[in-house]
């Protein structure tokens, strides 16, 4: 009996994962530029929780999170998530929806757990200053901290239509620079402890 229930939960984990990591393709298929951004940030993310000391099997909704930190996105239209030129105040408010959005199509999807803090929190900034809520320090959830970090390190160091991709010394000394602002410092710490390797080595994996 033990046997069988474990096996059960095994293929209800795999199914929610594939079930996250399907919305998640449906995301990114918007986006040529961007391909497997979900996927990379997933894997430095949890690299990066690991350094911080999330447990990641007591809580596994976090992968999910990371996965589905976009979706919110789904309702901005392309002529403004595509644009290049700068954007308008109105145009920016309706992107700084866009966690908002996506904490509510989740909603209802419990077995998400903590990963829709990680979708409503993760443009939030250690200084108070970030969206959509104001969150501040340790207000905001760890694990949203840490994918702040995974998230604008994949930035950095992806091509984009406006500009070329950072090498890797210079993403993560532009990150160091916003430690206590942008960053939770402690995030950041363990951040530094990862080498440039190890991240090209998850990157290269995909």
């Amino acid at each position: 009996m033990f046997k069988q229930e474990r096996t059960r939960a095994q293929e209800l984990r795999r199914s929610y994962r594939a079930t996250v990591r399907a919305l998640s393709n449906a995301v990114e298929a918007r986006d040529a530029y961007t391909g497997k951004h979900a996927e990379r940030v997933t894997a430095y993310g949890m690299e990066l929780a690991r350094a911080v000391g999330l447990s990641l099997e007591e809580s596994p909704q976090i992968e999910f999170g990371f996965l589905l930190h976009d979706i919110g996105k789904v309702a901005v239209p392309d002529a403004i998530l595509f644009k290049t030129s700068k954007l308008t105040d109105e145009e920016y408010a309706l992107i700084a929806q866009h966690p908002v959005v996506g904490a509510e199509i989740l909603r209802d999807v419990d077995f998400l757990g903590e990963g829709k803090l990680v979708v409503r929190h993760h443009h939030e900034r250690w200084d108070g200053t970030g969206y959509p809520d104001g969150l501040a320090g340790e207000e905001i959830p760890l694990a949203a901290r840490v994918f702040s970090v995974a998230d604008t390190l994949d930035a950095l160091t992806t091509d984009r239509p406006y500009r070329p991709a950072s090498p890797w010394d210079e993403a993560r000394a532009e990150i160091r620079r916003f430690s206590g602002t942008q960053f939770d410092p402690t995030v950041v710490d363990a951040f530094d402890q990862i080498p440039d390797e190890q991240f090209a080595r998850l990157r290269g994996a995909l």
